[in-house]
């Protein structure tokens, strides 16, 4: 994918302090840390390294990102693998999308109250699922799901809502069949959007009860119980929105569409169009008119305004599994979804295939050494075929456990790693030559410290907290 002419890095640059003196009624030490984040992004600030080709010599620079979960240059590399995870974990059944949202009336309570109304509305919504599924009338079975919070929408205003990807069945109670939902058709909209509504106000009755919910300025005066429970009262009035669909394509579709939104916050870079007279341009998808796509204007600190509002808490996880799929899933789930489909055997779990495909290529690939000394070639071979091979459940064939396996793991932990250890800083095995170690190919340094690289220009005011 080609570089983006115009990313959110620049436009933070082209507002300068004057966005941040303006804002400093809402800002605090995370939008600053968030902001300082995105600006430094791949830049000399943040250091990097060279990297030189083997063959031909040629050099190039490569700066460190910020790994910052709000920036729209990062977590690519994790996206993918959660993906891959996700894809692993696929059972043989259809799938339903399924998506919960609230009233707009709520959103100026939520943004007061973040971690609290965000995780009632993960909790709301998966025991809305698992309450009406697991009813005779409809299914009567225990299923499981995970789910995705997005808080925007198409034109980065505050809309939070949750995303849920449901394999249409569930085990019976007793643990064991599969009961497979009707074709076309998973559970009644309108009974979820009824359980949602009344498992929702009841959890903000019982926070405001806790003393759990802030309420500040203009909401000040909601603190009060007889005017939060008029609050609770309309709420009741208005008729909640639940969608549900069974996902295009099937479960692939929704993980791509889901995927593009996981590891990413409000915007992408590649959706800006332009900075024209204060002005950022970008693009955005209309729904209302068959996702026709369109381009709007909005004056640079409204923009960066909107990008602020999803911000979302330190250490909030915004993908969640529940159910008989969530944490610990039962093992006994995937031989019932095999035996229902007619295919009987064992099934091995996401991590098993991944260690099992692992040291099948261990036997198959030589020990064996480059001629200058560096074995790690070999583990990247490995550690692409393993990924690249497909990832059907498949019954395994080789001890994990086996004495040859883990000796040839071991061989090569010093230098290479593990799959599932990071790779030491510095490999005493592979110790550059005296004569080279001040060469900055053979540096562990930063860039910055390695070459003249000119330092970016940050305005004054906008520093690391």
């Amino acid at each position: 994918m080609s570089r983006p002419p115009l990313e959110v890095a620049d436009l933070i640059r082209a507002a300068g302090t004057a966005f941040y003196e303006g804002s400093q009624k809402w800002f605090t030490w995370l939008h600053l840390k968030i902001l300082t984040a995105t600006v430094c992004c791949r830049t000399s600030t943040l250091g990097g390294h060279i990297d030189q080709c083997s063959r031909c010599g040629h050099r190039a620079i490569s700066f460190h990102s910020c790994r910052n979960r709000h920036c729209p240059k990062c977590q690519s590399n994790a996206r993918d693998r959660w993906l891959e995870a996700r894809r692993r974990e696929l059972l043989p059944v259809p799938y339903a999308h399924v998506v919960f949202t609230w009233l707009g009336q709520l959103a100026p309570l939520a943004l007061q109250n973040k971690s609290e109304i965000y995780s009632l509305l993960f909790r709301a919504s998966a025991e809305t699922l698992l309450t009406v599924a697991s009813d005779e009338r409809h299914l009567g079975a225990e299923i499981g799901f995970f789910s995705v919070l997005h808080s925007w929408n198409q034109k980065l205003l505050h809309h939070p809502h949750v995303h849920c990807v449901v394999p249409a069945g569930g085990l019976s109670p007793d643990h064991t069949r599969w009961i497979a939902a009707r074709s076309g058709f998973f559970l009644p909209v309108r009974v979820l959007s009824r359980v949602f509504r009344g498992k929702f106000v009841a959890g903000l009755r019982e926070l405001h009860a806790t003393g759990k919910l802030g309420f500040h300025g203009a909401l000040a005066g909601l603190a009060a119980p007889v005017a939060f429970a008029a609050v609770l009262r309309s709420l009741f009035r208005a008729e909640w929105v639940v969608y549900a669909k069974r996902p295009f394509g099937g479960a692939e579709h929704a993980l791509r569409y889901l995927g593009c939104y996981t590891h990413r916050v409000a915007i992408s870079n590649h959706r800006l169009v332009a900075l024209e007279d204060g002005e950022v341009v970008f693009r955005w998808r209309d729904s209302a008119h068959h996702n026709k796509k369109r381009l709007m204007r909005l004056a640079l600190d409204e923009f960066l305004r909107r990008f602020f509002l999803h911000v979302l808490p330190p250490g909030f996880v915004r993908i969640r599994h529940f159910g008989v799929l969530g944490p610990p899933a039962p093992c006994e789930v995937a031989p019932l979804v095999l035996r229902a489909a007619g295919r009987n055997g064992r099934i091995a779990t996401g991590h098993q295939q991944a260690r099992a495909r692992y040291f099948a290529i261990t036997l198959d690939l030589p020990t064996v050494r480059r001629p200058d000394g560096d074995c790690r070639e070999i583990h990247r071979r490995r550690s692409a075929i393993a990924r690249s091979s497909t990832s059907k459940p498949t019954t395994m064939t080789c001890s994990l456990t086996s004495r040859t396996h883990l000796a040839r793991r071991r061989q090569h932990s010093d230098c290479v790693g593990s799959p599932h250890r990071p790779r030491p800083a510095r490999c005493l095995r592979h110790q550059p030559p005296p004569d080279k170690r001040q060469d900055p190919v053979h540096c562990f340094r930063r860039a910055s410290a390695c070459i003249q690289i000119p330092p970016l220009n940050v305005p004054a005011g906008i520093q690391n907290p």
